[in-house]
């Protein structure tokens, strides 16, 4: 009857019902783009030109349904005004609309995922029949969306307001049981079972045993709430969106506030609201950065795809140095199916690592994520010494020694005879050069670094640090490595502080230069905090420490002079002066105590004004928040340029993702690039114009 690379329609053995099925040629899921569309659009009008019909079987030939838009299409259709965007939309509906107004019963079949317009294309049917196995849900606010294609119309008739407003903003997935609960579908049966209940649920509803006109007349209708009841649900489900505000995430509050109002109209009303308020949200800041995230972590899984057609497979490991960096480094590995020996000279560190990896084992048994008998295994798997047994045998050996260059180029030369000649080794430094620990070894085209962030188990990313004399084959190695760790690996160059580092410090340069200046730290963590960052800097530098902080921003400098020379007036230098170094000893910008859990906890520090005082010889300055985030943000997107025109990543996409994922740089921003693209390059140029003297050499 119909055949499309992606739908088709064929007439079934039983008279009068047909199949129309998604069958997406060549991939292994279902997912809409444009043609996915259009196909189904010509795929509606047969069935709607078919005499003799009596009813619709919707299912997918994959193992899921539809897992939603594609994404690879948004860039494009999100560059365009928002009523074009809006126009879109409502051109897309029609097919869903025609779909519903079939004049016979149509069973939906939902196995595997039906998410985002996956689920939006199954509330369209009449009937719908899961797989016990099965998720629903509507994903979209993830990448600063709400559903465009009928979803919040149709969610909130059939489920009901309440469910819809939860389902939207938070964007979870829903078991099976969940949305049988929830009136979103109307049968739940065993994967096996599905194609056979689905077919049975059409007959009912053929026969007249099931009223599926009722069904689809009440996504007809307005929702059947008076307006206080609509008004009471709608308030508290936007009570529930106020912690993300309205600039980092403006969607869950838009959907909320435009299903309040939609929920009083007709479907067609309310349709042609939804599209409106889609095409104004998807131009929104978040949206975009949030879409070309996802966009980014697609280039980025490509490249780790290619580096691992050329990677040696690491089957065992070593880290040389425990601790916990070291323990978090061998869990890590360990977990993910790779032994690992940890080989540290003091006993104690010893200790420290492996109750590391003990603790963070027992945090997964807890939450249920991980059974004690595999635990127990993962913890096995790290075996604790103090000499190199077994070392010849690994494959890669991670050093997480001290940060001392000499240290580390004795040791990492010594390593090189107790390893078999094609071992990957690879060092975890922070802030020395790959080139410099290299120049003590024989074979450094085996040498890279590989810099994981703290804590370990928490942190997404690693630097793969390439030297000038790395070799491809070790850069795939350890991308192959990092990949199989569960990690997302950025391949850099060599140079002062790598990627993350080097443009962080940037950003904390413009903190220090804004105290050194007059500015209140605790407005400037407010501040920060408030653009969107996880913490501010006064706080991050507590965190990391003191010591540590000064040291790298040492590093740097000492890489970029003229760029980033050392400040005369630098509170770090004062605070680890004064012996304040942070967390780690309770005392820094703030002060902190060891709360009942174990953690710490922050508290004012009275005489952290006065300490400060010394380096502000004009006393406090009344800077503005926006002023703040410009004074802090420039110097980030400058020093991003640079990198990226230096070629340290390959890039913007990887350069973005690295910040993203490494510093916690805001979502909704995207990246420094990403939020130099969205001022565009005028207005960053006309701040920076403005802010010159504060920023020093760009």
């Amino acid at each position: 009857m119909y055949q499309g690379q992606s739908v088709w329609v064929r007439a079934l053995d039983e008279a009068g019902v047909c199949e129309l099925c998604f069958d997406r040629q060549g991939e292994a899921i279902n997912k809409f783009d444009d043609r996915t569309v259009d196909e189904l659009r010509q795929a509606v009008a047969v069935l709607a030109g078919h005499a003799g019909l009596r009813g619709v079987l919707i299912s997918s030939a994959k193992e899921v349904f539809i897992v939603g838009a594609d994404i690879t299409e948004f860039g494009d259709k999100f560059s365009q005004p928002a009523e074009l965007i809006a126009a879109g939309v409502a051109h897309s509906n029609t097919v869903f609309v025609a779909l519903e107004d079939l004049p016979v019963p149509t069973v939906v079949a939902i196995n595997g995922f039906a998410l985002g317009g996956g689920l939006e294309l199954a509330l369209a049917g009449s009937l719908r029949a899961m797989s016990s196995t099965a998720q629903v849900g509507v994903p979209e606010v993830k990448l600063g969306l709400f559903p465009g294609f009928g979803g919040t119309v149709r969610l909130s008739r059939l489920a009901g307001p309440a469910v819809a407003c939860e389902w939207v903003t938070t964007g979870r997935s829903q078991s099976a049981d969940a949305a049988l609960a929830a009136g979103v579908v109307n049968l739940v049966v065993a994967p096996d079972s599905l194609r056979g209940a689905a077919l049975g649920l059409l007959r009912q509803a053929m026969n007249g045993e099931v009223d599926w006109a009722a069904q689809q007349q009440r996504k007809r209708d307005p929702v059947p709430l008076s307006a206080a009841e609509r008004a009471v649900i709608f308030d508290a489900a936007l009570a529930q969106t106020v912690p993300l505000s309205a600039r980092q995430q403006p969607a869950a509050q838009r959907a909320v506030q435009m299903m309040a109002e939609a929920a009083s109209l007709d479907r067609s009303r309310a349709l042609a609201l939804e599209a409106r308020v889609f095409g104004e949200v998807a131009c929104t800041q978040a949206a975009r950065s949030l879409v070309q995230a996802f966009l980014n972590e697609q280039v980025i899984k490509r490249l780790s795809r290619r580096h691992a057609q050329a990677a040696a497979p690491v089957r065992h490991a070593a880290v040389l140095g425990a601790g916990i960096m070291g323990g978090g480094i061998a869990y890590t590995s360990a977990l993910r199916g790779v032994p690992v020996r940890m080989k540290d000279v003091r006993q104690p560190a010893l200790d420290l690592g492996m109750g590391e990896a003990a603790k963070q084992l027992a945090r997964l048994v807890k939450n249920g994520r991980l059974k004690q008998e595999r635990a127990n295994g993962v913890l096995g798997a790290i075996t604790p010494q103090t000499d190199h047994s077994g070392f010849d045998a690994v494959d890669c050996v991670i050093e997480a020694i001290v940060e001392n260059l000499g240290i580390k180029q004795q040791v990492l030369a010594d390593l090189e005879n107790r390893v078999a000649p094609g071992t990957l080794i690879a060092s975890n430094t922070s802030s020395l050069r790959i080139d410099d620990l290299a120049q003590a070894m024989q074979r450094p085209e085996n040498f890279v670094g590989l810099h994981f962030f703290n804590p370990v188990h928490m942190m997404p990313l690693v630097e793969v640090v390439r030297g000038s004399r790395s070799s491809d084959a070790a850069v795939s190695t350890a991308v192959g490595y990092a990949v199989a760790m569960g990690k997302t690996p950025i391949v850099v160059s060599d140079c002062p502080g790598f990627l993350v580092n080097r443009v962080l410090t940037a950003y904390m340069r413009g903190f220090l230069q804004l105290v050194a200046d007059g500015a209140d730290f605790v407005q400037v963590d407010r501040a920060m905090e408030a653009f969107g960052w996880p913490m501010g800097p006064a706080y991050l530098e507590d965190v990391v420490g003191m010591d540590t902080g000064s040291h790298v921003s040492d590093v740097i400098s000492a890489g970029y002079p003229e760029r980033m020379p050392r400040i005369e007036r630098d509170a770090l230098r004062l605070m680890a002066s004064e012996g304040r170094y942070g967390q780690k000893n309770g005392i820094g910008f703030y002060r902190y105590e060891t709360d009942a859990q174990g953690k710490p906890r922050r508290s004012p520090a009275p005489d952290t004004p006065a300490l400060l005082a010394r380096l502000q010889p004009h006393g406090l300055y009344p800077f503005t928040d926006a002023e703040i985030v410009d004074r802090m943000m420039l110097p980030m997107i400058v020093e991003a340029a640079h990198a990226l025109e230096e070629g340290v990543v390959g890039t913007p996409a990887e350069l973005d993702t690295a910040l993203q994922l490494g510093l916690g740089f805001p979502a909704y921003a995207g990246g420094p690039l990403q939020y130099a693209d969205w001022l565009g390059l005028a207005e960053v140029v006309a701040r920076c114009d403005r802010l010159s003297p504060t920023l020093g050499a760009a």
